[in-house]
């Protein structure tokens, strides 16, 4: 598994994750949206904290920045 998602990345992908939960708690969202965004952000953290996007890799993308 090679790492291929950036600090950037990371950082939005955090983010976005924080802000899924927050309007989950303040009951801003609910129901059956309310629990694929909390999947969407589950998954938005693990892919943060393993620098791995699953997405990515067939694609080929990499947010990481490129070291000699």
């Amino acid at each position: 598994m090679k790492k291929n998602v950036g600090t950037i990345d990371k950082s939005i992908r955090i983010i976005i994750a924080v802000a899924i939960v927050g309007l989950y708690l303040a009951n801003l969202i609910s129901g059956t949206l309310a629990i694929i965004l909390l999947i969407l952000a589950g998954i938005f953290i693990v892919t943060s904290f393993i620098s791995f996007c699953p997405l990515y890799y067939p694609f080929g993308i990499s947010t990481r920045e490129k070291h000699n």
